[in-house]
């Protein structure tokens, strides 16, 4: 990574310390009302001095220009514009229903200028706190040091960490094949690296405070405008490890219009070699069409031993999404917004859609993962008991 100039070094060294403060003293404040979702009139000192202190450090970055540092260091810079947007909507000082251009000028210029450079949307995006998010004495850039969104942002990270393991995995049985020998030492990291996600998850739902993540973490990751256009929030399933194993497994299908939507609302929110890698998948035969049509020779010894494991990392790979959906999901937006004031209602989701939209295609999307038997969306189910049976 190249050097930072004077002031990148400045903004990051302000959103590391100065940045946090100031949205601790905020949460502290919302905390300890009745309607903890309200922030309006609350702590409008902490919100002047956020909105002004960052403006100033942005100004100067504008009149800079772009001084060509690299992939890296532009990337980061847009995390770090990205993150002072998202605080100053959290905080209301932005709120995208009652503007058609974002109040914050100088900022949006930089984030569109950056973003279109280098291929990514011109918002704060899931890699930024998690993958990309360099830790400087072992402390990498959050909103708040409240411990929740700590355990939030590390076993997101973990695992999508994991995700990208397993994804990598069964990319490099394409050039083997299915009946290699090795492509059942792949297989067997992809079924470690889906355990992995399954135990970040279970970690996450047994440790994570419901209240602290409903009211004070979700609240920086929703939609906000920059320019005149508004973007969605940060989502943890941005990256292209997920869908490379949906696709690479078979369980579900780049030319289903609903499931392609998804990849075309996702790409700009990814890294550009994450959209390179998942464009790749999209025009590949999956493993479980090879397994089907390699089904009459299911006497061979490869066979026998390489398609137990590939339905062994299909099936956990559906656990994970029905755990996520059922637990997370559950557990962390749809059951607290159930006490949420209605006045709240409409600003849940950091997708954009309602929460009814956006949990019904949630539910599709788990079970098309799962592989669930169902008549009204197509899922694999049958294609499995098939393979299931050629083992006999």
């Amino acid at each position: 990574m190249k050097h930072m100039t004077l002031n990148v070094e400045a903004f990051d060294d302000w959103l590391r310390t100065r940045f946090v403060e100031l949205n601790n003293s905020l949460e502290a404040l919302y905390w300890l009302q009745d309607d903890r979702a309200n922030v309006e009139g609350v702590g409008e000192e902490y919100k002047q001095a956020l909105e002004s202190e960052g403006r100033t450090l942005i100004l100067a970055l504008l009149d800079e220009g772009n001084t060509d540092e690299g992939f890296d260091a532009a990337f980061d810079l847009l995390g770090n514009v990205g993150l002072y947007m998202a605080a100053c909507r959290r905080h209301e000082i932005t709120e995208p229903s009652r503007e058609t251009s974002s109040p914050l000028v100088e900022a949006s210029a930089l984030a569109m200028q950056i973003g279109a450079s280098i291929g990514v949307t011109p918002r704060f995006a899931t890699a930024h706190l998690t993958t990309h998010n360099r830790a400087h004495n072992g402390l990498y850039k959050r909103f708040t040091d409240l411990a929740d969104e700590r355990l939030f942002v590390d076993y997101n990270t973990k695992g999508i960490l994991a995700y990208k393991r397993a994804a990598d995995a069964l990319l490099k049985i394409l050039p083997l094949g299915i009946s290699h020998p090795i492509s059942a030492d792949l297989l067997k990291v992809a079924r470690q690296a889906l355990q992995d996600v399954m135990d970040s998850n279970a970690t996450l739902f047994n440790e994570l405070d419901t209240d602290r993540f409903f009211y004070c973490v979700r609240p920086y990751y929703k939609p906000y405008r920059v320019g005149s256009q508004v973007y969605r929030g940060a989502n943890a399933g941005d990256f292209a490890g997920i869908n490379v194993i949906d696709l690479l497994l078979g369980l579900c299908f780049a030319n289903e219009q609903s499931y392609s939507q998804m990849l075309v609302d996702k790409f700009l929110y990814m890294m550009p070699e994450d959209q390179a890698i998942l464009r790749d998948c999209m025009r590949r035969t999956s493993l479980m069409d090879q397994f089907l049509k390699a089904s009459g020779g299911h006497k061979e010894a490869w066979y026998q031993q390489n398609l137990p494991l590939f339905l062994e990392v299909c099936e956990l790979h559906g656990q994970t999404a029905i755990q996520h959906h059922d637990q997370l999901v559950h557990k962390y937006i749809s059951g607290p917004s159930v006490d949420m004031q209605q006045q709240h209602m409409s600003k849940v989701t950091a997708s954009g859609p309602p929460l009814h939209v956006l949990l019904a295609s949630l539910e599709k999307l788990r079970d098309r993962r799962a592989a669930a038997k169902r008549s009204d969306i197509r899922t694999r189910w049958q294609d499995i008991q098939r393979l299931k049976a050629s083992l006999g």
